[in-house]
C-alpha cells in the first residue's frame, strides 16, 4: 500500500472496533462510581478521567460515521452494541453529578434522551431469537436515563425530573422482560462476555430504583408512602435477582473457562462494577447497613475484572498497530474480538 493511502495506524486500529466497544467506557464510569460511593476518591476521579477520555473519542468515531460514512453509521447502530452509546453518555452523566456538575451532566442526559429512541427503535426492529447477552442493553440504556435523571433530580432539587425518570425505570423493566424472552441461555456456557449483561440490566435497574429512593430522601415530596413501599421492595427484589444472576454466571465462568480476552468482556467488567454500586447505593438507600461490606467485596471483584479486562485491550491493541511488514507499510490484519 503506498505512504498516501495508508491510514494512520491508530485510525485504522479503531476502524475495527465493533460499537459494543462503548461498553469500554460504561465498565470504567461505574466503577469510578464505585470508587467514589467508597470513599477513594483519587482513584475514581483517575478512573473518571479514563472515562472521559475514552467517551470523547466514541463520540468522535461516532460522528465521522454519521457525517461522512453514512452507510457504516446506519449498519452499527442496527446492532445491539450501538445503545452503549445511550448507556455509556448516561453512566458518565451519573458521575459528573455527583462530582457536583449538574451543567455538564445535564448536557450529557440531553444527548443520550435524543440518541435512544433514534436507536433503541432501529435495534428493536432487527432484534430475532436466540440472541447473545447484547440483547440486554436496550435495558441497560433506559434504565441508564432512570439512573441519569434521579441523580440530576437530587442533585438540583427537581422533582419533575425524577417524577419524568419514573417512566424510564418502569420501561427499562418491560424490557428486560422482552430480552429475557429472546436470550439464547447456551449463552451462559458460551458466551464471550456479554452474557454477563442478563445480570447487569438488573443491576442498574436495582441502582435507578435506590437513586429514585435517595432523590425522594432529600426532602422532595414526591409520593405517598404506598408508592414508596412499591419502590423499595421492587428495588431490593431487582438486587436480589441481580445478586442470584451474579452466581450463576461466575459459577459458570468456572465450569467453562473462557479466559482469552475478548471485547466482549467489557461487557463482563460492566455488571461487575453495576454488581457492586448497585448494592452499596440499595444498602445506603433502604437502610440495610450490612450489605454496604458485601458491596465493597464485590467492587474490589470488579476492579480486578477491570484490570485484567484492559490487559488484555492494551495487548490486542499494540498487535492490532504493530507493522506487518519490515517496512511498516501494512497494518496487520487483526478482527475484533
Amino acid at each position: 500500500m503506498s505512504s498516501g493511502t495508508t491510514p494512520h495506524p491508530l485510525r485504522a486500529w479503531w476502524a475495527q472496533r465493533p460499537p459494543a466497544a462503548g461498553a469500554a467506557v460504561m465498565a470504567t464510569g461505574i466503577l469510578s462510581i464505585g470508587l467514589h460511593l467508597t470513599g477513594h476518591q483519587l482513584l475514581s476521579r483517575v478512573t473518571l478521567v479514563l472515562a472521559c477520555a475514552a467517551w470523547l473519542t466514541l463520540a468522535a468515531n461516532f460522528g465521522h460515521l454519521l457525517l461522512v460514512e453514512r452507510t457504516r453509521w446506519v449498519t452499527r447502530a442496527g446492532t445491539p452494541g450501538a445503545l452503549t452509546a445511550v448507556a455509556a453518555t448516561t453512566v458518565l452523566g451519573t458521575r459528573l453529578s455527583l462530582l457536583g456538575w449538574p451543567v455538564p451532566a445535564a448536557a450529557l442526559l440531553v444527548l443520550a434522551v435524543l440518541l435512544w429512541p433514534v436507536l433503541l427503535l432501529v435495534v428493536v426492529r432487527r432484534r430475532g431469537r436466540r440472541m447473545p447477552g447484547a440483547v440486554f442493553l436496550g435495558c441497560v440504556a433506559t434504565e441508564g436515563l432512570a439512573v441519569l435523571g434521579a441523580t440530576l433530580a437530587a442533585a438540583t432539587s427537581a422533582p419533575w425530573l425524577a417524577y419524568a425518570s419514573l417512566v424510564p425505570f418502569w420501561l427499562g423493566i418491560v424490557l428486560y422482560l422482552i430480552a429475557l424472552f429472546r436470550f439464547d441461555l447456551r449463552q451462559v456456557a458460551r458466551g464471550n462476555g456479554d452474557h454477563w449483561l442478563a445480570g447487569g440490566a438488573l443491576a442498574i435497574s436495582a441502582l435507578a430504583g435506590a437513586q429514585l429512593l435517595a432523590a425522594a430522601g432529600t426532602g422532595m415530596y414526591m409520593w405517598n408512602e404506598d408508592d414508596s413501599a412499591v419502590l423499595h421492595d421492587l428495588t431490593v427484589f431487582l438486587l436480589a435477582l441481580d445478586l442470584a444472576w451474579y452466581a450463576v454466571l461466575l459459577a459458570a465462568e468456572i465450569a467453562w473457562p473462557r479466559v482469552r480476552y475478548d471485547v466482549r468482556r467489557w461487557s463482563t467488567a460492566f455488571p461487575l462494577g453495576m454488581t457492586a454500586a448497585a448494592t452499596l447505593s440499595v444498602a445506603a438507600a433502604v437502610d440495610v447497613p450490612w450489605l454496604d461490606a458485601p458491596g465493597r467485596v464485590l467492587l474490589w471483584i470488579a476492579v480486578a475484572a477491570w484490570l485484567a479486562v484492559g490487559a488484555g485491550a492494551v495487548v490486542q491493541a499494540r498487535a492490532g498497530l504493530r507493522p506487518a511488514g519490515a517496512d511498516g507499510g501494512e497494518l496487520r490484519s487483526t478482527a475484533p474480538r
